[in-house]
């Protein structure tokens, strides 16, 4: 799978677990909320570690500089609800916030970096890309628990290497 499919299928599994939380109350509205944070863990790794760096040019630069500071603030809410009660008031408000940050964040990406991206790498550049991500993604899995990393990395934006 290449690098922008890659992301895309992970942005599409987390809009679908954004619309089953809205539903969901107690123990599963926390269950989800994990599998969210450990998605969006892994997500943003992949794409901070490789996706970005890689391409890095002078028509993304600025770009993936909002990228990282939106990612930035998607990881301050994600610490702050790992810390929460799903049953307390301001749950189901920052999940709301997260779900809208994560949506602008998403379009953003869709309609602005990836056309860019195709433009700037070839098919089999994202191939290539695609792999290393995905090696990345199941390392990450495996070792369990993504989300346990977050709140070490929401003191400032990733830098673009």
């Amino acid at each position: 799978m290449n690098a922008i499919e890659l992301l895309e299928t992970q942005h599409e599994e987390v809009k679908s677990l954004f619309d089953r939380i809205e539903k969901a109350n107690g123990e599963a509205r926390r269950q989800l909320f994990e599998e969210i944070a450990d998605h969006l863990a892994v997500h943003s790794a992949i794409e901070e570690k490789h996706f970005y760096p890689a391409t890095r040019a002078a028509r993304t630069e600025e770009l993936l500089q909002q990228a990282v500071e939106e990612h930035l603030s998607v990881k301050r809410i994600v610490a702050d609800l790992l810390e929460m009660d799903p049953g307390e008031a301001q749950f189901e408000t920052k999940i709301a916030v997260l779900k809208e940050q994560v949506e602008h964040h998403v379009g953003e990406e869709e309609g602005e970096l990836f056309p860019e991206v195709r433009k700037l790498l070839s098919e089999d550049e994202l191939e290539d890309l695609g792999v290393v991500m995905e090696d990345l993604a199941d390392e990450l899995e495996e070792m369990g628990l993504p989300r346990a990393a977050v709140p070490a990395e929401t003191g400032e934006a990733a830098p673009l290497e």
